[in-house]
């Protein structure tokens, strides 16, 4: 009686035993069935990503198209300077009635010709707006037959100085001869001195 009552007891155990080692093998399957699964979404997610990453872009929009000038605006010079953004420069001006100066009378610096005045203008200044400020300064000028011949002083590359002509106007401009040119037209460099001549 006991004999039989210990079998059972042995084959209780190895039961319970053997039904503990079933559990764990289907707990273990099925954490690996888990794992894989998350690594098949993260696999799904990585490449859909990737699609993302590759998806062409959209096209820049087109460039703003500027509007046109108001009618009531000038035409630009052949040579222009925006004078609401540019500081002008200081023109330091001799003027002579009869002839131009010579080189010489300028060689010595701070000993030039007394008849001097110094306007702030730009590069884009024309010979028939310096002519109209010549004419506010000297009274040759206002003449009704009088003309003006223009001339830049500056110094050559061997440094001597050089007087050399580059334009002529008339006192009540006949829209005709060298009204329009501009200083940047016609050489100009800032430094360079001008000299005006009144006939």
């Amino acid at each position: 009686m006991l004999n039989k009552q210990r079998k059972l007891g042995h084959c209780k155990i190895k039961t319970l035993f053997l039904l503990g080692q079933a559990q764990t093998q289907t707990q273990h399957s099925q954490k690996k069935k888990d794992s894989n699964k998350r690594r098949q979404r993260s696999k799904k997610m990585a490449g859909a990503a990737g699609i993302r990453r590759k998806m062409p872009q959209r096209p820049p929009p087109p460039p703003s198209v500027l509007p046109p000038r108001p009618s009531n605006t000038l035409p630009r010079r052949p040579f222009y300077v925006d004078r609401e953004k540019t500081c002008p420069l200081l023109l330091r001006v001799f003027t002579k009635v009869g002839s131009h100066h010579s080189r010489e009378d300028f060689a010595v610096r701070g000993q030039e010709p007394k008849n001097e005045f110094q306007i702030y203008t730009w590069k884009d200044a024309t010979l028939r707006e310096l002519t109209d400020l010549v004419k506010e300064v000297t009274p040759a000028a206002r003449r009704r037959d009088a003309r003006l011949s223009f001339a830049f002083v500056f110094p050559e590359k061997q440094g001597h100085l050089v007087v050399r002509l580059v334009g002529k106007t008339f006192s009540y401009g006949s829209g005709e001869m060298d009204d329009g040119k501009a200083l940047a037209q016609l050489g100009f460099q800032i430094g360079d001195y001008l000299d005006v001549a009144i006939f």
